[in-house]
């Protein structure tokens, strides 16, 4: 999750003073947050060797707990000749936690139209340059997804080094199902838009998931309740840090209780279910078989009416059959 260098380390400063509220029905035995000490992690001498080819590589980040870093991103990190940024300091402490001292650029929100060049130009004298955001998968909600674009219009070489992302850790801790969701991002901040854009997705069939800041996390999940319904839904805060919280409810409580509380530390994931999904009546569902036969053949109009309306495709089968002999 992308974050602002001031927000980012306030909440790692402030981490060690929080105190603990009372029924956070996700809280885990504090000895399982804290970080491990340096003497605990991989060395980097264990790490590959392998030379590293020229080219981009977007590196996924610990969106909390620095131990979350993979093998693979160190080896990377450290072979690459420079890493962009969105803040030096950020990335900085990451670097300085495992002994890598490759140079840092900043690349964000501010500065991507004048820095881009430059990237692309160390890509075309064969440099091995990393992409980096402040926590997280890059391109998920900053501007690097527009470098990519850029690079691979060049036939440029991208590759990407998987990791942590706080839209996925959000998702799976919420107890909602994980089969079919879409990734919405950021919100719109005045609440007309917010709600317009929350109007785009009140037919999609598939749990939604939703990054916001504290000051607004209140009213967008009354905001939510209203457009999209009061369906089940989760807030996901601090994921993988000491004090990591999930409540989880119907998004009309969510809403009164952060409403109640304030805003939080941090930005949240919000996590929301999919719509029930209710049946056509038999009305309904005959006059959309018969317009289904006048295009298509029995088979493929049940098919086609069992995928929209989640009716078991036999049924639909028999009852086109009927329709077909004149007896239904």
């Amino acid at each position: 999750m992308r974050r602002t260098a001031k927000s980012t380390g306030a909440a790692r400063a402030g981490s060690d003073k929080r105190e603990s509220r009372s029924g956070n029905p996700s809280r885990r035995a504090v000895a399982s947050k804290p970080e491990r000490s340096a003497a605990g992690l991989q060395p980097l001498g264990a790490l590959p060797q392998a030379e590293l080819a020229p080219g981009l590589y977007l590196v996924a980040t610990p969106i909390g707990n620095l131990a979350d870093i993979t093998l693979r991103a160190l080896a990377v990190l450290q072979g690459a000749d420079r890493i962009f940024c969105e803040d030096t300091r950020v990335t900085g402490r990451l670097l300085a936690r495992y002994g890598i001292s490759t140079p840092l650029d900043t690349y964000h929100d501010h500065n991507s139209e004048q820095v881009r060049p430059t990237v692309l130009a160390a890509l075309r004298r064969c440099e091995r340059v990393a992409l980096v955001s402040d926590a997280g998968t890059p391109l998920v909600s900053d501007p690097g997804y527009k470098l990519v674009r850029a690079a691979l219009g060049e036939d440029l070489p991208v590759t990407a080094v998987p990791g942590p992302s706080a839209a996925v850790a959000g998702l799976i801790l919420s107890g909602l199902s994980p089969d079919a969701f879409l990734f919405a991002g950021f919100l719109p901040p005045r609440q007309a838009a917010r709600r317009r854009a929350l109007g785009r997705w009140v037919e999609v069939q598939a749990t939604l998931v939703f990054y916001e800041t504290a000051p607004r996390l209140a009213e967008s999940l009354g905001d939510m309740a209203d457009v999209l319904g009061n369906r089940p839904a989760a807030v996901a805060r601090e994921l993988t840090k000491l004090y990591e919280e999930v409540r989880r409810g119907p998004l009309a409580d969510l809403a009164a209780r952060y409403r109640l509380l304030g805003p939080p530390r941090g930005e949240a994931v919000v996590v929301v279910g999919r719509p029930a999904r209710t049946e056509p009546d038999e009305a309904e569902i005959d006059e959309r078989l018969r317009t289904a036969l006048i295009e298509v053949g029995v088979r493929e109009a049940a098919a086609r009416l069992a995928a929209e309306t989640g009716l078991p495709r036999g049924k639909l089968y028999r009852r086109a059959l009927a329709m077909r002999a004149g007896t239904g």
